[in-house]
């Protein structure tokens, strides 16, 4: 079965659906399209430590040794890794993914990645299977929760038809829109982000001056959340912010190339984007002052870490 025969009627993903990339966020989105699977249609998994992939096992998944086995053994590969770099890493090599293609197939990067570097990988891995493995590029959105309810955002960029197909493999995970061609995906996650940033940022800092000025922050928070300041972003952290749990989750580091992204398609489009520049100093230098690993609500503590003299 090739990817072309996914039913756009059913929504049920090819029968063959690779998966790469088992972490916080990986490992329950391959749960639900597994669990979303008709009978007879296999979920073909790997992972650098197989207790990754463990409960997908034992629910049904295949484990393979190695990426290329998966790609061989199916038509539609979904990976889930944090970066360009990563995602070149389990393509190439005689273990890699594009060994293993011999048939159409549709390599998924959820990742978030440059557009351009989207772009250009496509064009070198059509050079390489002889046009038979081509990308389509799905970044989500809605953190750790939104991946265990099955509530992520996806961002879908690339040709129509093969959107089609993944927007079919990823429905069980969230709602999927086709945004245009290829790196549109990255593009919509860029804008994203500048968001995300924008509203953490907002929240440390009007935590950290409430609390100082001796307000109820957890009363606070509830209250926004009813007003215009309601966020998805407000719903989910607010209780980080109460409690100052920065625990690891969605590290803030990566804030700092995801807003680089950002940065170049604004240069590029000749977009002037003063709070995106200022969002990018605020993640960077919280990662070179050693927070980078903790969840992105530690711009609190970097907030209070920060001075100024209180007036008279």
């Amino acid at each position: 079965m090739t990817a072309a025969s996914a039913s756009p009627e059913t929504g049920t993903p090819p029968v063959q659906t690779g998966f790469v990339g088992l972490g916080v966020m990986g490992a329950p989105m391959a749960g639900h399209i597994l669990g979303a699977l008709p009978d007879g249609a296999q979920l073909h998994v790997t992972a650098r430590r197989a207790a990754s992939a463990a409960d997908l096992v034992a629910r049904g998944a295949v484990w393979h040794e190695d990426a290329r086995s998966v790609a061989a053994a199916s038509d539609v590969v979904v990976l889930m890794v944090p970066d360009l770099p990563d995602v070149r890493t389990l393509l190439d090599g005689p273990d890699g993914l594009l060994a293993g293609v011999s048939t159409p197939t549709l390599v998924v990067v959820c990742s978030t990645v440059s557009p351009g570097g989207v772009r250009a990988l496509d064009v070198e891995v059509r050079e390489r299977t002889g046009g038979l493995a081509r990308l389509v590029d799905a970044p989500v959105s809605g953190g750790e929760e939104g991946a265990r309810e099955g509530r992520l955002s996806i961002m879908v960029g690339g040709d129509e038809e093969d959107a089609r197909v993944v927007r079919d493999v990823l429905a069980p995970t969230g709602t999927a829109v086709h945004l245009g061609p290829l790196g549109a995906g990255q593009i919509a996650k860029a804008c994203n982000q500048m968001i995300v940033a924008a509203t953490v940022v907002a929240l440390g800092e009007a935590s950290v001056l409430a609390e100082r000025a001796g307000l109820d922050v957890a009363a606070l928070l509830d209250l926004l959340g009813g007003g215009f300041a309601g966020s998805r972003i407000l719903e989910v952290k607010k209780k980080r912010f109460v409690e100052h749990d920065h625990s690891p989750s969605g590290a803030a580091r990566f804030m700092v190339k995801d807003l680089t992204f950002a940065t170049d398609e604004a240069v590029r489009t000749g977009t002037v984007t003063p709070q995106l520049d200022t969002l990018r100093t605020v993640f960077t230098e919280l990662t070179d002052a050693g927070l980078g690993d903790q969840d992105t609500a530690v711009v609190q503590a970097f907030i209070e870490a920060g001075t100024r003299r209180p007036e008279n």
